[in-house]
Order: structure tokens, then C-alpha cells, then sequence
């Protein structure tokens, strides 16, 4: 066990009970200046003016402003109440350490200049000034060099406790400081992992919205037309069911692959995200549902961010899903794929029923708006800008760029 341990925590119950702590040393010197002073308890007078002086020792802390003026309207009552300096005036120094440390800086300022007054008032009246006689002050003989060099020395202390008060409050204020920093960055990690977790579930929704909807829209069709087929043609019917469940099956997997990322153990593999390489497989693979597409490839491929990559995957993959749900039958559609010196520009067109769809749909149940927002946020999040609506002449097109290297 180390040692230091017990005396942390003893120093961190004395700092967790000022006002307890104060009390006891307000007790400790009235004991010691008080009752063991000089032998033995002086006058009444000198022990009333020595409580009067302690006491408000208690109260230095929680409240130095109210405990300091008792201390100065009692120390001005000793001059005229006792003929001796008592040994309780320690509490005037240590009242100016406190005002020095806890206080405003007013009071500050004001317990020093009280301090340094009552150094020249107490050497004049008990170390070389006056006594009074019958009533009366009587002067009496010592060198003004004594009682400069005493009332120096009283100011001395004056100010050296005061300037240790300063110091003190100077390092209050830093751990004060040092508190409401630390305070300010815990709210600010914890602001900054609420905007991780939303933005990791507004990706993960984007990312089911594609997939399941590219899927379904894919299974649909291959239904529709297997249907439709299998009445002069089985074997077209055997074939359509075949590319059904090889897609359920993509979509399971995609979606197993999706959710890992919430489990929390770190076992688990997943599979590499579609990047712009796996495109043509996309168009092969939609073309396969009946729909009649071509791909153009425009450039040399450049060097682009994975997640640019993604997102490129993700928007053509989202606009063939419309072209699919949206364009109508016997439609045709293009991808456009042109890898320009400064960014990768996309365009998906067909020749459908476009943005009328949604009016076709009168529940309003095409899905078509949280599509578009999603491949803009997607072409936003990595630097880009995405374009889509109604083409001139019927159908649709969707028109992205994104960057090689994302905007600051």
C-alpha cells in the first residue's frame, strides 16, 4: 500500500471542510495565546480583546470581508482598552492573508493599507509612544529609530503575509480555471460523440436504404418478368427465380456485412465496401433485370478516397433503383462515368416516366425523396454536389461530381 495514500486523503477531507478547519485553528490559537500566554489568563479586558481577535479566524474562508472588519473594530477598541500587545494580534496578519487570497480585490487592497496603519499605530502605542496616566497620555522616551525599525518589522510581516495571500489566490484562480476547462472538454466529447453516433445512424440508414431498396426493386422485376415469360417460356421462368435468390441471397450478405459494425466484438470480418471498379458488375447485374442500359467510361481512372469511392457505388447504384421503380416499362437508361483531371463526374439518364412517378403513386409510397437526400448527403459528406430532376423531352437524370481530393 503506499504510504502518501492516507495522507491524500486527509488532506482531501481538510480541503472538502474549510469552515471546519478554520474553527480549529481559531480554537488552537486561543488556546496558545489565551489560556498559555504569558504563563497564565491576563485581564478580563485582554481576554475579551483576544476573543475578539480569534474568533472571527473561523470565518476567513466563507467570509473574509465581515470576519476582517470585526478583527479591525476590535483592534482599534484594544488600543484604547489594554496597556500591553497581546499576543492574539497573530489574527491580524492572518486576516490580511485571507483577504489577500479569498477576497475581492478591493478588500485586498484595503486589508493591506488597514494592516500597515495598524503596524505604525500598535509600535507608537505599546513599543516606545505613549501610556496613559490618570486619565491622560503620557510620552515617554525612545529613540525614533526603535520605533521605525519596529513598526517596520510589524509592516514587513504585513506584507509578506499579504503578498502569500496573493499567491494563493492566484492559484485558486488557476485550479478554478483548470476546473472549468476540464469541465468544457468533457461537454465537448461528449457533444462530439452524441455527432458521431448520429452521423454513424444516418450512415448506416443510407446504407440499408440502398441496399434493401436496390435489392427489392431488382427482385421485383426479375418476378414481374418471370412471370410473364414462364407462361410461353419455363426455362425463362427457372432463370428469373435463379437471379432472385442470387440476389436475396447479395442482399442477406450485404446486410449481414452492414450490421456487423454494431456488434462489439472484434471478430468479426467483413467483406471490402463497392467501389467505382464494381460499377459495371452493378449495370451487368440491373441490365440482367430487363432493363436496357448501357455503361460509358470517359478518362483513365484516377486515384480517389475510399469513402468518395463509396459514395460514387452507392449514387449510381440508388439511381438505377429509381430507374427500375420509377421509369416505366420498355425504358432505357445510361450511366456516364467521365474521370475528369480534377474530379470523377457521373451521370445516370433514362428515357422513363422520371419524377412523374411520384404523382403515378397516389400514397406517395416511392421512397424516390429519401433516395435523392441520401445521395446528397452522400455527395456532400466527401467534398461533392449532386444534381437531379426531370430531363427535357421525358425521364429522369441524376448528375454528381466528386471531387479527387475532398474541399477544406
Amino acid at each position: 500500500m503506499d504510504e502518501t495514500q492516507p495522507l491524500s486523503r486527509a488532506g482531501e477531507v481538510l480541503r472538502a471542510h474549510p469552515f471546519a478547519v478554520d474553527v480549529g485553528i481559531a480554537v488552537a490559537l486561543g488556546l496558545v495565546t489565551v489560556v498559555l500566554g504569558g504563563g497564565g489568563v491576563g485581564t478580563a479586558t485582554d481576554v475579551l480583546v483576544s476573543l475578539g481577535l480569534l474568533v472571527p479566524l473561523a470565518w476567513r474562508r466563507t467570509a473574509p470581508v465581515p470576519a476582517a472588519a470585526v478583527v479591525a473594530v476590535v483592534g482599534l477598541a484594544q488600543v484604547g482598552l489594554t496597556s500591553s500587545f497581546l499576543a492574539a494580534n497573530v489574527a491580524v496578519p492572518m486576516m490580511v492573508y485571507a483577504l489577500a487570497a479569498y477576497a475581492p480585490r478591493w478588500a485586498s487592497r484595503t486589508g493591506l493599507a488597514l494592516g500597515l496603519l495598524g503596524a505604525g499605530v500598535a509600535a507608537l502605542r505599546y513599543f516606545g509612544g505613549y501610556s496613559y496616566s490618570a486619565g491622560s497620555p503620557v510620552f515617554y522616551g525612545r529613540g525614533l529609530l526603535d520605533l521605525a525599525l519596529t513598526a517596520g518589522a510589524i509592516g514587513v510581516l504585513v506584507v509578506a503575509c499579504w503578498a502569500i495571500g496573493t499567491v494563493k489566490r492566484g492559484r485558486i484562480q488557476r485550479e478554478a480555471a483548470l476546473a472549468e476547462r476540464a469541465q468544457l472538454l468533457e461537454l465537448e466529447r461528449d457533444q462530439e460523440m452524441r455527432l458521431a453516433a448520429t452521423t454513424e445512424r444516418a450512415r448506416i440508414a443510407r446504407e440499408m436504404h440502398d441496399v434493401v431498396a436496390h435489392s427489392l426493386s431488382v427482385v421485383i422485376a426479375q418476378a414481374d418478368g418471370g412471370r410473364y415469360a414462364g407462361r410461353a417460356d419455363p426455362e425463362a421462368a427457372v432463370g428469373a427465380l435463379e437471379e432472385i435468390a442470387a440476389t436475396g441471397r447479395q442482399a442477406l450478405a450485404d446486410m449481414r456485412a452492414l450490421l456487423g459494425v454494431l456488434r462489439e466484438d472484434g471478430g468479426q470480418e467483413f467483406a471490402p465496401q463497392p467501389d467505382v471498379a464494381a460499377v459495371p458488375a452493378l449495370v451487368d447485374d440491373v441490365r440482367r433485370s430487363g432493363l436496357d442500359i448501357d455503361l460509358l467510361v470517359e478518362g483513365e481512372p484516377r486515384d480517389l478516397p475510399t469513402g468518395s469511392q463509396l459514395a460514387a457505388y452507392r449514387i449510381v447504384q440508388e439511381s438505377l433503383t429509381n430507374v427500375l421503380k420509377h421509369a416505366g416499362p420498355a425504358s432505357r437508361a445510361w450511366v456516364r462515368l467521365q474521370w475528369r483531371t480534377d474530379a470523377l463526374e457521373l451521370s445516370v439518364l433514362d428515357d422513363g416516366r422520371g419524377a412523374a412517378a411520384a404523382i403515378v403513386d397516389p400514397e406517395g409510397r416511392d421512397g424516390l425523396g429519401q433516395g435523392l437526400t441520401g445521395m446528397r448527403e452522400r455527395a456532400q459528406l466527401h467534398g461533392g454536389r449532386l444534381e437531379a430532376g426531370p430531363r427535357h423531352g421525358g425521364g429522369f437524370g441524376v448528375h454528381a461530381v466528386l471531387p479527387y481530393g475532398r474541399s477544406r
